[in-house]
């Protein structure tokens, strides 16, 4: 994928793929025009250019060639060294570890986990596309040996200060986060320590754990392990929407610990991730004093002023997506998606609808053979022009995510291509504005300040707190708030 992406910047290539042959890539090159030679396999490296013409397509396999050969140059070692460890299992004997990370595509994350586990360690399966029933082995496997598996698809974790996967930089603290979530677990932490409130660990444990298929498992586990933490003083749920018996099963389970423990267990009624996070400082600081500052925002030169047409949310985040269908659909009534709150509000193919609608690029099915979209923001920006282009669509609602494993400068490529849409409705006569939410900390590598700076900028309304940000979009489609 990152190949892929810098022969794709390179002069004269309008599109590039440089990928092994399996099945979706298989049509993602069917996508740029090409068809497959025969007898390609998921074991062929394929390399697909389309460019300006012959000068760059000579200069582009020149760059795939050199670029390809840098990466799989193989690290020197001296005579008599030990060949790296093949597996998880070999590694954990050669080192006193203490975690394992497990990052491989999700067809084969169980058989490393799996050996992860047999070799006495915790586990963060920062994999997606892991089978639900394999999901449910591992989890298992880790409760019988009293240990932790931290996902599948565990975006984020924080273990005594040292983030894993997507994840800010934050203080350290008395505060111990469970979260069934990875951008609610961020948003959470980055406005907890922004308040001046530190963090002992985030232990996130995957966005299906509080379903009704897997029953909690890990959740049980992470709670008892923070409870049992001398470093944590209060502890904080983080989860999308979970299934009613099974939040109830962890809230039973949190009163007999012996800890405080805070809910932000999204659903209609329930505080959003902006009321938890200052629950949660008001309750490490023994109380409401100092006053809690609500998060910062930054207005765009031009006020934006409520208008006509439909709210549109695209989304990087899951549960981010999720706060704002809950605060949207409160006021606005349906809001289609890919992830819908009910099944009747889901979306068909092509993820289009008539009224309002919220994808969540970030969702497995959107990231099969290709960069998450925190990574790489291509795909929402095109999907932002088309819908400037539509006459239905009058407010575009964008969560833009810092920290490590992220972008390093989202708003380079979100900037140019909110002006590029608001100048496409400009010359259909319409209004289209746009509204931000920014999920960090001043102390992220891709300084916060300055992104709000350029997306602001660029005819943005950005706001530190999600929920702000959802109400700010619903008012510009005319909702009250």
């Amino acid at each position: 994928m990152q190949v892929s992406r810098t022969i794709g910047s390179a002069p004269g290539v309008n599109a590039a793929l440089v990928a092994m042959a399996t099945e979706l890539n298989l049509e993602l090159l069917a996508g740029m025009g090409f068809d497959a030679p025969a007898d390609t396999g998921p074991n062929d490296l394929m390399v697909a250019l389309d460019t300006i013409d012959d000068d760059a397509l000579h200069s582009a396999l020149e760059l795939v060639q050199s670029t390809l050969s840098e990466r799989s140059r193989p690290t020197p070692q001296g005579f008599g060294d030990t060949p790296a460890a093949r597996t998880v299992g070999a590694a954990a004997k050669r080192a006193p570890a203490t975690v394992a990370f497990v990052s491989t595509p999700g067809q084969y994350a169980f058989a490393d986990a799996m050996d992860a586990l047999e070799s006495d360690l915790p586990v963060i399966v920062f994999s997606d596309n892991v089978p639900l029933h394999q999901e449910i082995r591992l989890k298992e496997e880790a409760r019988r040996r009293g240990l932790l598996v931290m996902g599948p698809d565990c975006g984020t974790a924080v273990v005594g200060g040292t983030g894993f996967g997507f994840a800010n930089v934050v203080q350290p603290g008395p505060v111990g986060i469970v979260a069934a979530s990875g951008t609610g677990a961020q948003h959470v932490m980055s406005l907890v320590s922004a308040a001046g409130v530190g963090i002992s660990h985030c232990l996130g444990v995957g966005g299906r754990d509080l379903t009704d298929s897997v029953g909690a498992i890990s959740t049980l586990t992470a709670l008892d392990m923070l409870a049992a933490d001398s470093a944590t003083e209060l502890i904080a749920v983080v989860s999308k929407p979970p299934a009613p018996a099974v939040a109830e099963l962890v809230r039973s389970h949190a009163a007999e610990l012996g800890k405080p423990v805070l809910f932000a267990l999204l659903g209609e009624g329930q505080p959003d991730l902006t009321a938890t996070a200052q629950a949660i400082v008001e309750a490490a600081r023994g109380g409401p004093q100092p006053e809690w500052t609500p998060p910062r925002t930054w207005a765009p030169p031009r006020e934006l002023r409520p208008g006509n047409g439909h709210l549109r949310g695209l989304f990087a985040g899951g549960t981010l997506c999720d706060e704002a269908m809950l605060i949207a659909s409160s006021i606005l009534g349906p809001v289609y998606s890919n992830i819908p709150l009910r099944p009747d509000w889901a979306l068909g193919d092509g993820l289009r609808a008539s009224g309002h609608a919220m994808i969540d690029f970030g969702d497995d099915t959107l990231t099969q053979g290709r960069p998450h979209p925190m990574i790489d923001g291509s795909l929402r920006a095109e999907r932002l022009l088309a819908e400037a282009g539509d006459p239905d669509c009058g407010v575009v609602l964008l969560d833009v995510v810092l920290g490590h494993g992220a972008h390093p400068d989202p708003a380079s490529e979100l900037a140019p291509a909110i002006e590029a849409a608001r100048e496409r409705a400009a010359e259909d006569g319409r209004d289209l504005n746009v509204v931000v939410s920014l999920i960090g900390t001043v102390d992220d590598s891709q300084d916060l300040n300055r992104q709000a700076i350029a997306l602001a900028g660029a005819g943005a309304s950005v706001h530190l707190s999600n929920a702000a940000a959802t109400r700010e979009a619903v008012r510009l489609v005319g909702g009250a708030t």
